[in-house]
């Protein structure tokens, strides 16, 4: 019994001192959403007012949204490039995994480690390269171009393909001796075994993509092209002595990888489960 109350009280602690952490970490982001609330007069009152006394949440997103720097369009931007090049990436990763894994031929053990040892040059070395190529080809200042930037990742064709190496390789071939080809082995029987690492994947990469700044701000230079972090850069130029139209726009930025975790926390879990399993 002596034992059983030393382990309910050691869990007790650590309980509460994580739930403490947790606060403290969040302190920042509920100074923001606060600040984002108030009148300009009220961001710097000390001691700090958690809860604004006058509210003027109307008129500070209104500003950032259709005021003189519209929000919406850059944020119709950021969703569009952060959609497809997710669900591109996704899929190419998928299929290029699944083709290292479960596909043998010759030289492919050796072809997979050509291509992971890409993965080894800074992506600031190529960015040269790229930009010159880039503009030889046309898809410089182009949401198209900026979306194949990312679309091919040899971290997702890694991390997906150690997912599909723990797929029995005995259902594999009872599918090609019912006369299954590998289209419908990996959409039938091989994509809904991995599916939780893919989601994993993909909200991964829809957290990168959209806050990516490096390649907008290098392969884009039409105003009206801009992702949500260029807007941003431009926006606190502007209105940088006006905190709280800046933490409004902030707030505005991070609200969709808020909501997007929360949605997909659930996949994220199922995929780590997964990888332990597998383990």
């Amino acid at each position: 019994m002596t034992a059983l109350r030393t382990i309910n009280l050691r869990k007790t602690i650590i309980t509460v001192l994580m739930l403490g952490m947790s606060i403290l970490f969040l302190m920042p982001f509920i100074w923001m959403l606060s600040t984002s609330f108030k009148i300009e007069a009220e961001v710097f009152v000390y001691p700090i007012q958690w809860l604004p006394t006058q509210w003027n949440i109307i008129n500070n997103y209104k500003e950032v949204w259709v005021g003189q720097f519209p929000f919406y369009i850059y944020y119709w931007n950021t969703v569009k490039v952060t959609v497809l090049t997710t669900l591109i990436s996704a899929g190419v990763s998928a299929l290029a995994a699944y083709g290292f894994s479960k596909i043998q031929f010759k030289a492919s053990g050796y072809l997979f480690l050509i291509v992971l040892a890409t993965y080894m040059i800074p992506q600031q070395a190529i960015l040269v390269p790229q930009f010159i190529l880039y503009r030889f080809i046309g898809l410089f200042d182009s949401h198209t171009g900026l979306i194949l930037l990312s679309c091919f990742s040899v971290l997702g064709t890694f991390m997906l393909r150690q997912f599909f190496m723990g797929i029995h390789t005995e259902f594999i071939e009872s599918a090609k001796i019912d006369g299954a080809g590998h289209a419908r082995i990996f959409w039938q029987i091989a994509f809904p075994l991995v599916r939780p690492a893919i989601a994993t994947y993909a909200i991964l990469r829809f957290i990168w993509t959209w806050n990516d700044y490096q390649n907008p701000l290098i392969f884009l230079r039409t105003d009206g092209l801009y992702t949500i972090q260029l807007a941003m850069q431009k926006f606190t130029t502007i209105n940088g002595e006006f905190y709280s139209l800046m933490m409004a726009a902030a707030v505005s930025a991070i609200l969709p990888l808020l909501i997007v975790f929360i949605i997909g926390q659930k996949s994220v879990i199922e995929g780590i489960a997964l990888g332990g399993v597998k383990g």
